[in-house]
């Protein structure tokens, strides 16, 4: 199928091969009818060991940018959910997406909920192929659409046709974010043209959909729906989001929200008032995306309940997935599941708690003076800092009293910097001489988030 003469591709390799023209990519040159009409192949210039000065150009061909840290050993195979069905389905797709990388045939679309490893998973794909020695194209649907609205230009370096036919003809092209793009006619035409050609094409294709292919437009769905061509994995189920509310003991936390945080105290010295704004900061900006860890240190009566209880009052009002537990409390309910007048299992509530898309663990460090309370302890921490699951602990605890009074396995994933973010806030009570004389009920008779 090659077209070229030896003679033209002897000698050193150079970053732009004389004939793809850096592309990485040739039509062979065939007449119409024949099988393979209308394919492109790899350039013999692909097929030379890779060295730097040739993964340098693929990379740069790739158009990944930063996301060339998004590989299959940064990914764990089972995703970070802790829920069982959702571990089962991101596994298929992990083994589905190195399958393609190894091999890519057809088209492979991967849709599911926002973090659910669906980008990280076609990137993966992208970069496991230049590492291989082949050309891949990663770009988003918004941004390529912007960037042929851009080269319409008469100042535009770059020329709308040869961009365009560079994404129809990419041996790999990795469409991220369909469904993100405007609605617009011309939009649905330009889309419709690429995916036309690559279909009729068979040319092989990642499709990361942010929203479900049913809500895609018509003729989109139509292609996505080829069985023959396309195969589709769902990353994540959707989440029970009824099995996610405030239960009849958190009245009180109901009504922590953001707009009722006092963050301006003005008796406070300005250092301390700027400490206030900065926790309410990272609060504020966790919330609209949970991510890591956040460790809000502090004395009673300083503010850190009702800002972790804001993050999941913003996160319900989002009909997004959240859990608030007292520590001592959810160590007491363990412990009244053992009951054999209880109405929920150990394991149901274990692992509520261990897998929760996002846990607030308040008052920790208060009931981890006996082996049991640890271990218990370091099976919810340990899991969660291994999967990544999205985390806001309050503590009494300074920072120094976390590293001397929590054990070692527990306190070294507290202040890990590279997942956590510790935060001192630095004032006093604010309610003075006044407590609470609520009393809490016993932890057998809580239902709520248990049961």
């Amino acid at each position: 199928m090659d077209t070229w003469s030896d003679a033209e591709v002897s000698g050193p390799e150079r970053p732009n091969c004389t004939i793809c023209k850096g592309a990485g990519f040739v039509h062979p040159a065939l007449p119409s009818g024949k099988p393979d009409f209308g394919q492109v192949v790899p350039c013999r210039c692909t097929r030379q060991a890779p060295d730097k000065g040739r993964q340098d150009h693929l990379l740069g061909y790739s158009n990944l940018a930063a996301l060339t840290r998004f590989t299959f050993e940064s990914l764990l195979p089972q995703g970070r959910s802790g829920d069982p069905v959702n571990q089962d389905l991101f596994n298929r797709a992990y083994e589905a997406a190195r399958a393609f990388a190894a091999e890519p045939k057809g088209w492979l679309i991967l849709a599911g909920p926002s973090r659910s490893g669906k980008t990280h998973l076609a990137a993966a794909i992208a970069n496991e192929r230049i590492r291989s020695g082949f050309p891949a194209l990663f770009i988003s649907t918004p941004d390529l659409l912007d960037r042929l609205r851009a080269a319409f230009s008469p100042h535009s370096e770059l020329d709308y046709d040869e961009f365009f036919e560079r994404v129809r003809q990419a041996p790999l092209l990795v469409l991220d974010d369909l469904g993100a793009q405007t609605s617009t006619p011309w939009a649905k035409e330009k889309l419709e043209q690429l995916l036309n050609h690559r279909f009729n094409s068979q040319l092989p294709t990642v499709i990361v959909a942010i929203i479900p292919i049913e809500q895609l437009e018509d003729r989109i769905r139509a292609r996505l729906s080829d069985s023959d061509l396309c195969h589709t994995y769902v990353l994540e189920a959707k989440q029970a989001l009824s099995e996610y509310a405030w239960g009849p003991e958190f009245e009180l936390q109901k009504s922590m929200t953001f707009a009722t945080f006092d963050r301006r105290r003005v008796n406070l010295p300005l250092e301390q008032r700027q400490n206030l704004e900065e926790a309410y900061r990272l609060a504020f900006d966790f919330a609209k995306e949970p991510e890591n860890w956040l460790v809000f240190m502090g004395v009673t009566g300083c503010g850190k309940t009702h800002l972790a209880a804001a993050i999941v009052n913003y996160r319900y009002q989002a009909h997004q997935p959240a859990l608030f537990v007292v520590v001592p409390e959810f160590l007491d309910h363990l412990r009244s599941t053992f009951s054999p007048e209880s109405k929920v299992s150990y394991d149901q509530v274990f692992e509520k708690v261990k897998t929760a898309p996002l846990l607030v663990l308040d008052d920790f460090g208060e009931s981890t003076t006996t082996p049991w309370a640890r271990e218990k302890l370091y099976q919810v921490i340990n899991y969660r800092y291994n999967a990544r699951l999205a985390t806001v602990i309050t503590t009494r605890y300074s920072l120094g009293e976390i590293l001397e009074q929590i054990e070692g396995s527990i306190s070294s994933r507290l202040v890990d910097i590279q997942i956590s973010t510790p935060f001192n806030i630095n004032v006093p009570d604010y309610r003075g001489s006044v407590r609470s004389s609520t009393k809490r009920r016993p932890p057998t008779s809580r239902k709520g988030n248990w049961e």
